[in-house]
């Protein structure tokens, strides 16, 4: 993957070139973004930079033919990833990277910007948590003990960091601190906070923006020949995440679904106040949602957060940083809006964050999502001063 194939960010872009040809390449540097900024593409590319020895800040350079040709099936032998997995039908015990190598490949090829989530579509296993265990890391550390294959740089790329457990990270602090002479490790992460501070310590922290609508616009245009109305439209939609931009281009992100569990939760806490028999109903979508994968649930109310801070946004005037756009019958964001204000939107919040953390934990779903949803029963009649 060549630097032109990243979506923008040329000021991260020059940077890395820039350490490269200088020969001041950090052996350690953790990429903060979410996937839909372009953190995993940008890696990649930047270690076809480092592997490939390509000298100009366009990554075309004509004297790594070979080398280059090799990162088109990402198949370089000097090119090693670690990313989170779990136990599948085929691969039932100690679950490692390596084992699912053809359908990463797969994945980068045809989703480079891809989520955790679709990345667990990929493998069939939304029902699970993935992670990188302790078998990973002496997997990682095995790998990296061997001779670079073409006699230069070695490129350990472990994507979604933050799926360490201890035992992983403990593992890898010494490689990470101490790696066997060129070797550069790129660790990706979307919540920087979850890796342990003896880990980040030792890395060159580089944080990526979301990307700009302009940026999105004009690769919904290149590469998926989108009219031009229409991906400015989904590019605002997008919040910066090219990742979203195609799911709304495709329509497969799961938010109109997500958008009518919403809405009917909302309208069902709003009849709960003096209405005991609602309690029922709140009942019965909490064991609707906590019917999905752990992930969808999370997924879901991820959506949730963002669709309560749209609606402060647009409660308190800033129309033109709204881009959710409902399309449900009978409901107006304008009119929802004025429920979402200064004395309940911090609650509304932390109670969706304590959910989401206690499902991550394998806590019992419906008693969680019970619990949130005669919260917000409470929550949402708190009027602003």
């Amino acid at each position: 993957m060549l630097f032109n194939d990243v979506i923008g960010l040329p000021h991260i872009k020059n940077h890395l070139t820039t350490t490269a040809d200088r020969s001041r390449i950090p052996h350690a540097q953790l990429f903060t973004g979410n996937p839909g900024s372009g953190v995993l593409p940008m890696a990649i590319a930047y270690a076809q930079y480092i592997l490939c020895q390509n000298s100009n800040g366009e990554n075309n350079s004509a004297g790594a033919e070979s080398c280059n040709l090799k990162f088109k099936n990402f198949s370089h032998p000097d090119l090693h990833f670690a990313f989170p997995v779990a136990g599948t039908k085929e691969v039932k015990k100690h679950p490692v990277s390596s084992h699912f190598l053809d359908e990463w490949r797969n994945f980068l090829k045809t989703n480079p910007y891809g989520s955790l989530f679709d990345w667990y579509q990929t493998l069939g296993i939304e029902n699970k948590q993935g992670q990188l265990s302790v078998n990973e890391a002496q997997d990682i550390v095995k790998r990296l003990s061997l001779k670079s294959y073409e006699g230069g740089f070695k490129v350990m790329i472990i994507w979604m960091a933050e799926k360490m457990n201890t035992a992983a990270s403990n593992k890898l602090l010494k490689l990470i601190e101490e790696p066997p002479n060129k070797t550069v490790f790129i660790l990706i992460a979307e919540e920087e906070d979850k890796i342990i501070q003896t880990i980040k310590s030792r890395c060159q922290s580089l944080h990526f923006p979301p990307l700009s609508e302009l940026d999105i616009a004009k690769a919904l245009i290149e590469r998926e020949q989108c009219d031009e109305s229409f991906a400015k439209k989904i590019a605002h939609q997008s919040n910066g995440d090219y990742t979203k931009a195609l799911h709304l281009l495709r329509k497969d992100s799961g938010d109109e679904q997500y958008e009518t569990w919403f809405i009917n939760w909302i309208r069902t806490a709003f009849k709960a106040k003096g209405n005991k028999a609602t309690v029922l109903e709140l009942i019965s979508w909490s064991e609707e949602i906590a019917a999905l994968g752990r992930e969808a649930q999370k997924s879901f109310l991820l959506y949730c957060i963002d669709f309560f801070r749209q609606s402060l946004l647009l409660n308190y005037k800033a129309k033109e940083l709204v881009y959710l756009e409902p399309k449900t019958e009978k409901f107006k964001l304008e009119n929802f809006a004025p429920y979402v204000n200064e004395k309940n939107i911090m609650e509304i919040t932390e109670a969706l964050e304590t959910a989401i953390y206690h499902i991550e934990r394998n806590g019992n779903a419906k008693i969680i999502l019970t619990d949130l949803s005669i919260n917000l029963t409470r929550f949402l009649h708190k009027k602003a001063v």
